[in-house]
């Protein structure tokens, strides 16, 4: 359920309810929006009668939440919420484009890809670290060299940075360096990582699982929250059908879905979903004007020399041009880039 207060609820307000909460074991966790104060609060529905909420001062009302999702429904916030990350907001009337290699192989390669896909209007740059790859054989990262030389890129041209972890060291090396931890598909329902990754309290993007279903996903982002932490961006990334031309198949209609659904921006990774660099601009465009609030595009210098998915990273220049369509489609639908 959620507790709705009013706007000018005082701390101590705020208290007696969380206490009153945890008299009657429930877990609660404060969400501070623009015109209203909500408490989130996670236990056993059957004795929400008893605690007498509504009699507290400053409760306007007190909302039951059916999905299993508590925190991340819609209803715990009563609107859409943003993420702020470095100088940039997830959710917000501006779309937020991340974009980088798929992997960290050098400073060059690295600066030269930050340099570009920031004059062309990125807010956040990507780069892998630890990769999970489906061989043993493939390149499986810089590791903590590559999260310093990502975060040193990070700092000389201004841009935020992501990477991606896999397990509990890879979490306690990269939260040093990077403004924000992705979980990647494989890792959607590693709960114990999810946890670990809550009580970091950096932003977080996850990622949708191979073959989740929307609840599913929605469930492991409420796992990250449990922790305390609801800064958390959902990212789309195609889920496996029989369909074997495309890497992956990219559920659209999972934007609005999920937007109505849950308070979390959604973000769309179209190089993923594809597998193939020529798709990429039009999955950019079809997710922009379906309302995605950022997308997670490869950008590669050199994409045939690339250690890993050269065939989904765009060129600096291609992804300069696809900059221009996306600021054209997100005009037409609302919003800016």
């Amino acid at each position: 359920m959620v507790v709705v207060m009013d706007i000018e609820a005082t701390e101590e307000q705020v208290q007696e309810v969380n206490q009153r909460l945890a008299d009657y074991g429930f877990s609660s966790h404060l969400i501070r929006g623009v015109n209203r104060i909500v408490i989130g609060a996670v236990g056993d529905r059957s004795r929400m009668g008893e605690m007498g909420l509504e009699l507290l001062p400053a409760v306007e009302k007190v909302v039951p939440i059916m999905a299993p999702y508590k925190l991340a429904s819609r209803e715990a916030r009563g609107g859409p919420g943003q993420v702020p990350v470095g100088n940039t907001v997830f959710g917000g009337p501006e779309m937020v484009v991340i974009a980088g290699p798929c992997a960290v192989e050098s400073e060059e390669q690295l600066m030269v890809a930050a340099a570009r896909v920031g004059e062309a209007g990125a807010r956040i740059l990507r780069g892998g670290a630890y990769k999970p790859r489906t061989s043993p054989y493939s390149f499986q990262g810089l590791e903590k060299d590559g999260l310093e030389l990502l975060a040193r890129v990070g700092r000389k041209t201004g841009l935020a940075t992501v990477s991606e972890v896999m397990d509990r060291e890879s979490l306690d090396q990269a939260v040093a360096y990077v403004d924000m931890l992705q979980v990647g598909a494989r890792n959607m329902q590693n709960f114990k990582l999810l946890k670990a990754v809550g009580r970091t309290g950096k932003p977080v993007l996850l990622k949708r699982g191979l073959s989740a279903t929307i609840e599913e996903w929605l469930m492991a982002a409420e796992y990250i929250m449990t922790e305390g932490n609801g800064n958390v961006v959902l990212c789309e990334r195609g889920i496996r059908t029989f369909e074997s031309y495309t890497r992956n198949t990219l559920d659209l209609s999972a934007i609005p879905l999920v937007k109505r659904l849950s308070h979390l921006p959604v973000i769309v990774d179209p190089s993923h979903a594809t597998g193939d660099r020529r798709l990429v601009p039009p999955m950019a465009a079809a997710a922009t004007a379906a309302g995605a609030d950022g997308l997670l595009i490869e950008v590669h210098p050199d994409p045939p020399r690339a250690l890993c998915d050269g065939a989904q990273s765009l060129d600096p220049g291609q992804f300069a041009s696809l900059m221009i369509t996306i600021k054209q489609v997100a005009a037409a639908v609302g919003r800016e880039v």
